[in-house]
Parts: structure tokens; sequence; C-alpha cells
């Protein structure tokens, strides 16, 4: 059995040719974060033939069962990643929409103390950084 047959039905989800197909794309992805459109021209690309409201029920699917995270990044549409146990924040390019990932153990450190300070534990957070390029001072 492969292993996304096993994912799928480790999470209760039936195996059928779509989800397997959408769940490759996602697992094997240069690019960590697609929409729904990406993973349908995906699809496209591959001669598959996956309507746009599959794929869309699919990855609501996916996320139910906590196989996929969505981020809702503002000024843009849903972006998909697999979930993982690796924790990391994002930050997201006001200009390109380029998504960049990054881990930062002083920022990570620092939230729980303030958490900590106001009587709270963290059971979870999402961190994201709107940027643009930094200007360059060439003439």
């Amino acid at each position: 059995m492969s292993s996304e047959n096993a994912e799928l039905r480790k999470v209760g989800l039936k195996v059928t040719l779509p989800r397997v197909k959408i769940f490759n794309i996602l697992e094997n992805a240069e690019e960590h974060h697609l929409s729904a459109e990406d993973v349908y021209k995906k699809l496209l690309d591959q001669g598959d033939d996956v309507g746009l409201a599959t794929v869309y029920r699919v990855l609501t699917q996916f996320e139910a069962a906590g196989l996929v995270l969505r981020h809702n990044f503002e000024g843009g549409h849903a972006v998909f990643e697999m979930a993982g146990d690796d924790h990391h924040d994002h930050m997201v390019c006001t200009q390109t929409g380029e998504v960049v990932e990054f881990v930062d153990e002083i920022i990570e450190e620092r939230q729980q103390k303030i958490a900590a300070e106001h009587g709270y534990e963290i059971v979870d957070h999402s961190l994201i950084l709107y940027v643009k390029p930094l200007k360059s001072d060439k003439k």
C-alpha cells in the first residue's frame, strides 16, 4: 500500500483517485503554499481530469482531517500547505505575494515569556510578517 493511501486511511478518508493526485501534488510541490487554483493547474498540466470544485472540496476535507493547513494571508486568497510537526512562521511579500517560511527561536521564546507574564500559556499561534523588498541605495 502506498504511503499516500495509508495517510488518507489513517485520517478516515476513503482513497479516491482525485484525493491521491491532490495529496501527491501538495506533498511533492516545490512551493510549499499552493492555492486551490495552483493545484488545479498542476492537475491540468499532468493531464488529469479533476474539476476545480473537486479540488476545493478535497482541500477542505484534507484541512478538516488535519492533513493540510489553510492560510488566509491578507490581500490574497487561501493557500494550503502540508501539515507537519515542525512549527514555522511566515513572511508574505506585499508586492509579489511570495511566501517565505522562517523559524526564529528568540521570537518563539519571547512569545512564551509574554504569555507567561500575563498568566497564560500558548496553545497555538501564527506569526505573519508582511514585507516588501529593501530599497537599493545603488544609483
